[in-house]
């Protein structure tokens, strides 16, 4: 019923509430936390202290007293209290500078009962929170008499900006500025080296607090709201709690909103084509699984990688940009690193950095690096064999799955399943990774050495002979299908985990679909595939004759280097598709605990935690009727809510609400940040040609029987499953994307001219619009009537 800071377990922390938890962590991890200790809900019968608890009371104070008088300050600590959703600031009552058993039994009292009190039950039900979440422990702690006291926030907690910590303080006890009786005095600590600017009284203490906060953002996670005392020339810390207003998922709508974080640059170029839709609860944490297992080398701080804005997948350029520059790259330099993953940033636009230090990020890449490059060799060396034994194990855990019986029997086969995943994601960044570091430096030695054109051509046709890049494997299956090469139980066996969406839990796999390849094969009506493919091995034949007359010194080892990019493309694209695969067998697995715990396909509003504690019987029967009574409806009504908004922008700066972009998307701004021309649409060379056509707006590969032959296909995004889409288009444009995006690589594989990344391409182009889409330089014309008719072209 009672816990010592020094003692309590760190399973118990939950038991004693948010404040009480806190302070023991923080007290144990060597923090100046004056002592103390937490008294449990458990201690209380009827709201008043149980006497045997007020037994074990009274030695606790004793032996914090030892032998002299002590001042305590008794303080609440409910189970939501401090928490990263609700601070519950200043709303229980804390009594100060109690000295003696009585004057401390009738604070524990007092404090006690402030949980039900009239601001505490609003509080509560403005944050949709039940009773159970206000049930209030109790936390005796030594008092330090404050020569001065205040609070420190170690980020903004309204714009977000992490460049400096902002703080207040009073002289003399810290609950006059709780209360708001006097005013405060104001001081910044500028990041990164902690640089003081306000009274100089404080200044002195200014470097102390700045290096805690630091740790504290670190140990805690996440940028904290700090209470903290000065007293006989040494800081104290009170208390710390999350900054609310910057945690990204909030339980009472149930949506995710990770811009909230900080002011950073988001963008989607390149993966939001692998996550094209609004996430469901469980999609987004084996997405975290994926983050956590591909990328290993330790970043400077607490800031997230990649991230959910509103139920779409972002990554934060920032954190990028930020590291080159505290490493010294000009901007020039970093804009060249950054451009093959996230596109083109304005040159007026200042991209927001987060204050590290040099040795900051030297810090953490050294610690990180060579673990995370060796396990990335190992990776390289197992790829293929690794890649090749998938589908077999997939098999077996379908298997596996479709036999269990009881929850017991289904939770048995996970370890393996994680275990198998985690892996997939660890060679697939590993292939990933092996083929951008080629070809990056192989592109810009051939744009310096030939034409752009000649380059691109080279650097397409990954497809040799028999090896095929799985990328193609679909829309080239699904014509062996039509000329009766392929039976279809064989194109569902190799390609039927594949399709638009196949990263989303929820979403069915062609293979559980009875009329999918009906649906696509009617998409390649008169298309000669293999004759696509021939034509592109010939341009390429005559872009390396070309190249090979104009640099005949350089022939031999760039042939040998194009093979080389070539087998790891291959290596990379087929990882990719059996990691797709096991994802397959995930869901899957998600349907069948659905089934046995009867939730069903509400399952998918569940995390892969969650999914399993439900499965383990480790939840309470409240908790279980918690998650179906109100979070699982909570978290279904988000996700049609925002699936109902249309496409985000590609790049999202600071802080970003859905639904007011949704009221004016145009309004918002170019969300790409490229020059705006009347005339012309600005993106990445995807693939090489040019050519001249209607504009065919699509939204979803659903809506692909509206594509007409030779019309330019133009929608925000694609990925495998717009695939055998491609083979009518007379061109590809698209929102989001980079040279190593799934339109680019596959576009140029077919010979079709592309244009991605364009960032507003959907936003200035409708359907009947007519335009000329050069691949070599990125760029789309857009006319005002079409050619030879006098027809105006819709503007």
């Amino acid at each position: 019923m009672i816990y010592e800071f020094a003692t309590l377990p760190a399973n118990k922390t939950t038991a004693v509430g948010g404040k009480g938890g806190t302070l023991a962590r923080l007290y144990q991890a060597g923090y100046p936390v004056p002592d103390g200790f937490v008294i449990a809900p458990e201690a209380f019968a009827h709201e008043s202290l149980r006497d045997d608890a007020w037994e074990t009371v009274q030695r606790h104070l004793a032996v914090l007293r030892n032998g002299r008088g002590t001042p305590f300050a008794i303080r609440s600590s409910a189970f939501s209290e401090d928490s990263a959703h609700a601070s519950f600031a200043g709303e229980f009552d804390s009594v100060l500078d109690v000295q003696h058993d009585e004057e401390i039994r009738r604070a524990i009292h007092t404090v006690r009962q402030s949980g039900q009190n009239e601001r505490v039950q609003a509080y509560s039900q403005a944050q949709g929170l039940n009773g159970r979440h206000h049930q209030v422990a109790v936390v005796v702690q030594k008092m330090v008499r404050a020569e001065m006291a205040g609070v420190l926030f170690t980020a903004d907690p309204v714009s977000g900006s992490h460049a400096h910590m902002t703080g207040n303080f009073v002289r003399g006890l810290g609950d006059k500025l709780v209360s708001g009786e006097v005013t405060p005095e104001t001081f910044t600590l500028s990041r990164p080296q902690g640089t003081y600017i306000g009274p100089p009284e404080m200044k002195r203490y200014g470097r102390a607090l700045f290096k805690l906060a630091q740790r504290l953002e670190n140990e805690l996670h996440g940028p904290q709201d700090i209470e903290w005392a000065v007293a006989d020339g040494r800081v104290y810390l009170l208390q710390a709690r999350p900054i609310t207003t910057m945690q990204p998922y909030n339980p009472a709508t149930g949506e995710w909103n990770d811009s909230l974080r900080g002011d950073y640059l988001w963008t989607n170029a390149n993966f939001g084509e692998a996550v094209p839709d609004v996430m469901t609860p469980m999609t987004w944490s084996l997405l975290q699984l994926y983050g956590r297992e591909a990328f290993t080398i330790p970043l400077p701080g607490q800031h997230p990688l990649f991230g959910n804005i509103g139920g779409r997948f972002y990554m934060n350029a920032s954190l990028a940009a930020s590291m080159f520059h505290a490493l010294g790259y000009s901007r020039e330099r970093t804009e060249a690193q950054m451009r093959e993953f996230f596109g083109y940033l304005p040159a007026d636009t200042a991209v927001p950095l987060i204050p590290f230090s040099r040795w900051a990020v030297l810090h953490a890449l050294l610690k990180g690096a060579p673990a995370a490059m060796r396990r990335v060799r190992r990776g390289w060396k197992r790829l293929a064999a690794a890649t090749a034994v998938i589908p077999e194990q997939a098999a077996t855990f379908q298997g596996h799955i479709a036999a269990a019986e009881t929850s017991a029997d289904l939770l048995a086969v996970w370890p393996e399943l994680e275990a198998a995943f985690r892996e997939a994601c660890q060679l697939l960044q590993a292939g990933t990774g092996l083929f951008e570091d080629l070809v990056r430096p192989l592109r810009q030695k051939l744009s310096k050495w030939t034409d752009e054109e000649t380059a691109n051509t080279l650097l397409s046709g990954f497809s040799q002979g028999g090896d095929q890049l799985a990328s193609l494997g679909p829309v080239t299956g699904l014509w062996r299908v039509q000329q009766g090469q392929m039976s279809q139980a064989a194109y569902l066996q190799q390609y039927g985990h594949r399709g638009a969406h196949e990263f989303e839990l929820a979403w069915p796999r062609p293979y559980e679909e009875r009329d999918w390849l009906a649906q696509q094969q009617a998409h390649l009506t008169a298309v000669d595939i293999p004759a696509l493919l021939a034509r592109q091995e010939a341009e390429k034949a005559a872009a390396w004759a070309r190249f090979a007359g104009q640099q005949p010194k350089r022939a031999a080892k760039v042939q040998q280097q194009l093979v080389r990019v070539a087998t790891v493309a291959r290596n990379r694209e087929a990882i990719r598709s059996e990691t797709i695969r096991l994802v397959g067998v995930v869901r899957a697995f998600a349907l069948q605990a659905g089934a046995l715990t009867g939730v069903g396909d509400a399952v998918f509003f569940l995390t892969l935690v969650e999914m399993a504690a439900l499965l383990a019987g480790d939840m309470t029967a409240e908790a279980i009727a918690s998650i179906a009574v109100t979070h699982i409806p909570i978290r279904q009504q988000a996700h049609e809510r925002l699936s109902a908004l249309p496409v985000y922008p590609g790049i999202i700066h600071g802080r970003f609400d859905p639904y007011q972009w949704a009221k004016d998307p145009k309004g918002f701004g170019n969300p790409s940040g490229l020059a705006v021309s009347a005339s012309a649409i600005t993106g990445f060379p995807g693939a090489a040609g040019v050519v001249e056509g209607v504009v065919r707006r699509l939204d979803a590969p659903e809506e692909g029987h509206l594509l007409q032959a030779g019309e330019i296909l133009v929608t925000a995004t694609t990925n495998i499953g717009w695939t055998p889409l491609f083979p009518k288009a007379g061109a590809v444009v698209t929102d989001v994307g980079a040279p190593l995006s799934h339109a680019a690589i596959v576009a140029r594989e077919l010979g079709i001219p592309a244009v991605v990344g364009t960032g507003n391409a959907t936003a200035r182009l409708q359907t009947g619009d007519w335009v000329r889409v050069n691949g070599e330089k990125g760029m789309v014309e857009i006319y005002q009537a079409v050619p030879g008719t006098g027809q105006q072209a819709s503007d």
